[in-house]
């Protein structure tokens, strides 16, 4: 099943392998899948011997296999067969039962990882062309094979149907813990595992462990484009500096294609995010990834930031760039049916609604190249703009325009999300001139409105615009001496990637500036 190419890396990547490793396997024959699921299974092991396969055939319809670590299981089980992008998602989880791969968390992150107070029982919904599943099916992997009272099973959704209807899910991935809902779509480790924390609340694994304190001459808080540019224009002034964040990359890993990036006629959101990870590896830049900011106290000379887990990092200047997310509608009923009808990524979630009615919120760019993809899949796409006109390229109006299947109304206000407790059942909207409100029936809602500053953190201590966006002058500086904020969570116009990691440069700029005149 897998082909030779594909075999021969696969025994490249597990060539570092010396731990056993047992992909204990239930296999239906009834399941129309079952060869296909036995075959994979049988390629995979024959890569190293280190990995083995121990399969049980009965007339069920199963087809899961779980994986042990010298004899012992590990609390990560697939049901179905992960091929598609999962592949590397089963890859990983074989390379980390061994204890290697790059993915692996370092020990303050391990550490609130065996603290996570058990038992809980994660089971993941994915879909094998998911571009977001991958990402917090290997979190939560990790989080298994770390913490013994913790377990995870990854749920292939299209061999499931039954169950994914049952449930309600009409979006990927679906995360629930002790079958609870807990997350839907896009995330990452230091995210999940703040949820985790959150829900489960955490116990004292050492009595010995304490609070850890590192000291900088600049602290980097966010590593997307403006925080891997500060984090390289400081350190080339010889400053020792620390990137402290979720993930490198932030959001530009959850983009597709880029393709305005000057210089660069085409790259990948996944390609960027590596190409600043391995620019920083250039320096001698401290990354701590996986990290979440818990609170902050920067009106002093020296600045604290305390980290989810105990540790804090300390800095005469600190530059935030934290980016943003997606912005939600805000609406009666949107939270409700997240996951179940309220989707934010039309890649992923578009084909739970082949042949359906579905609407896009937003008239931009992300709206309108939604509404053209999910034309080719719904059988109905409906665009809500709340201006008088859409803001989107012409090019991109003109294809929406083109295509019979795509209504558009502008100067049209998103009241509330309708449902029947299960799913979306329709929208409630008003016409901006007339006033007049009406109810659309349909199957699904794409929030498509642009982005909100991650400026949490900091809004009791920095001033904000009414959008929450940090305040800067043209030096990035910020309305306290010594910060210093760049990129998405600011309020320069323009949210773009170039932009981002020119205000990046400009923030370390200001900082060494600031610092030779001894502001700071």
């Amino acid at each position: 099943m897998l082909d030779r190419s594909i075999l021969e890396q696969v025994a490249f990547l597990l060539k570092g392998l010396n731990t056993d490793i047992v992909l204990k396997a239930a296999c239906g024959e009834s399941h129309p899948k079952a060869g296909e699921f036995k075959d994979f299974l049988q390629d995979f092991c024959s890569c190293s011997d280190r990995v083995k396969l121990e399969i049980s055939v009965d007339d069920s319809e199963r087809l899961e296999f779980s994986l042990l670590r010298n004899g012992t299981d590990t609390g990560v089980m697939f049901r179905g067969i992960p091929g598609g992008h999962e592949f590397s998602s089963l890859l990983l989880a074989v390379l980390n039962a061994g204890g290697i791969g790059k993915n692996l968390p370092d020990e303050a992150v391990e550490r609130r990882i065996r603290s996570i107070a058990g038992p809980v029982r994660l089971r993941t919904y994915v879909s094998l062309t998911c571009t977001n599943c991958p990402d917090v099916v290997q979190a939560l992997n990790v989080v298994a094979l770390l913490n013994p009272s913790v377990s995870h099973e990854i749920v292939d959704g299209a061999l499931w149907q039954d169950e994914v209807d049952r449930l309600g899910i009409q979006g990927v991935p679906s995360v629930f813990a002790n079958d609870e809902l807990i997350h839907v779509g896009r995330g990452n480790l230091a995210a999940l595992l703040a949820k985790l924390e959150d829900k489960f609340g955490s116990e004292v694994v050492s009595e010995d462990v304490s609070p850890v304190e590192r000291n900088y001459d600049v602290v980097v808080i966010g590593g997307g484009p403006a925080g891997a540019s500060a984090a390289i224009y400081s350190a080339r002034k010889g400053l020792r500096v620390a990137v402290v964040g979720e993930r490198v990359g932030g959001q530009v890993k959850d983009t597709v294609g880029i393709e305005n990036l000057i210089s660069v006629p085409y790259t990948t959101g996944d390609k960027l995010a590596a190409d600043l990870k391995e620019h920083l590896g250039h320096y001698d830049i401290d990354v701590f990834e996986n990290r979440t900011v818990a609170g902050v106290a920067l009106e002093e000379q020296v600045k604290r930031i305390e980290i989810k887990g105990g540790e804090t990092f300390t800095s005469p200047a600190v530059i935030i760039a934290t980016g943003a997310n997606w912005r939600r509608l805000g609406v009666e009923g949107e939270a409700d049916y997240i996951g179940r009808g309220v989707a934010f990524c039309p890649h992923c979630d578009g084909p739970f609604y082949k042949g359906r009615h579905v609407a896009v919120i937003g008239g931009g760019n992300s709206g309108i190249e939604a509404a053209i993809d999910l034309a080719g899949i719904c059988s109905k796409v409906t665009v809500i703009e709340f201006a008088d006109e859409l803001r989107a390229d012409t090019v991109l109006q003109n294809k929406a325009n083109s295509l019979d299947n795509v209504e558009i109304f502008t100067a049209t206000q998103t009241m509330k999300v309708i449902g029947d407790g299960k799913k979306v059942t329709a929208i409630e909207v008003k016409d901006r001139k007339t006033e007049e409100l009406r109810t659309i029936a349909l199957d699904g809602i794409f929030v498509q409105i642009g982005l909100a500053a991650n400026s949490k953190p900091f809004e009791n201590v920095l001033e904000l615009t009414e959008r929450k966006e940090i305040k800067t002058d043209t030096y990035c500086r910020t309305s306290l001496p010594g910060v210093y904020a760049a990129g998405d969570v600011t309020d320069v116009p323009y949210k773009q990637i170039i932009i981002a990691m020119g205000e990046g440069a400009k923030a370390a700029l200001s900082a060494f500036d600031d610092r030779v005149r001894g502001l700071i």
